[in-house]
């Protein structure tokens, strides 16, 4: 496996924890009305955000790179 797929693996690995964490510390938040598990939400939803375009930019840039 090349450096370039285990980045994009990683890169989508991370963004789906990311989000992931949000959606559950948005619904802790509804339950149990805790203002820090509303800014862990907010924080993992801007965190996954910034990595869907860093992998979108990573992308484009090795473009010409094999996968292998």
């Amino acid at each position: 496996m090349s450096l370039k797929a285990f980045h994009i693996i990683f890169v989508v690995f991370s963004t789906l924890t990311a989000l992931g964490f949000g959606f559950w510390a948005i619904r802790h938040y509804r339950v149990s009305g805790e203002q820090a598990a509303l800014i862990a939400g907010i924080g993992s939803f801007m965190g996954g955000a910034v990595l869907i375009v860093y992998g979108r930019w990573f992308l484009r840039k090795l473009k010409g790179v094999s996968y292998l």
